[in-house]
């Protein structure tokens, strides 16, 4: 609350308002990271509240891009147990009115004889038209924040700037030539202003 308010109105109510958009798979990846090979287990919707309020914006609303595991023609015991906890998280997360998931699908790739790799198809394209939009759903939002590393959402922020709407990045990489995490440079110079996203900011947000 602020000081001497006498309608003792919460901090949210002074601010401005923005939407959040995270690729599922991006930031998953990057907690396995942080985790140091274990996911972190943290709360999606208070990481989006508290990153909005890391720039002194209120998160009205969250939106999840995501796909559900890999399911193989003969499905195997370790997919099916990976399908069910899949659902158990989407389900809790569809209990809360401030989330609106979305969900392409995971496709698998042979890389060499010895090496597959799984590769979420689709997630983008939703991302993009639910960001697309905006100006025209939520009229009020002057900046939204994005938590993603793909070149694809250049063209679509270029429109919004277009629009007047400012567009904050939350990403991560390392410069180091090995490394597993780079984020497009044409993403980067693009967006009104990005962040580099800390571990911190998943242990601030505990699961409880």
């Amino acid at each position: 609350m602020i000081p001497g308010d006498p309608q003792g109105l919460p901090d949210e109510f002074y601010m401005e308002e923005t939407l959040v958009f995270i690729d599922g798979g991006f930031l998953s990846k990057l907690s396995k990271y942080f985790g140091e090979g274990k996911y972190l287990k943290f709360n999606l919707i208070e990481f989006a509240k508290n990153i909005a309020l890391k720039q002194n914006l209120f998160c009205k609303h969250l939106f999840y891009y995501t796909a559900p595991p890999f399911q193989s023609n003969s499905i195997k015991k370790e997919e099916q147990e990976r399908k069910e906890n899949y659902d158990k998280f989407i389900r809790k997360l569809k209990q809360n009115s401030s989330i609106t998931i979305r969900e392409g699908r995971c496709q698998k790739l042979r890389i060499s004889d010895n090496k597959t790799i799984f590769k979420q198809k689709g997630v983008d394209s939703l991302a993009v038209m639910d960001i697309m939009s905006v100006p025209i759903k939520y009229k009020n939002i002057k900046t939204i924040i994005l938590i993603a590393c793909d070149s694809d959402f250049v063209p679509v922020i270029k429109s919004l700037k277009q629009l007047n709407l400012k567009v904050i990045l939350y990403t991560y990489y390392e410069k180091s030539r090995n490394s597993i995490f780079s984020t497009s440079n044409e993403l980067i110079k693009i967006v009104n202003k990005y962040v580099l996203i800390s571990a911190n900011d998943f242990e601030k947000s505990p699961l409880t």
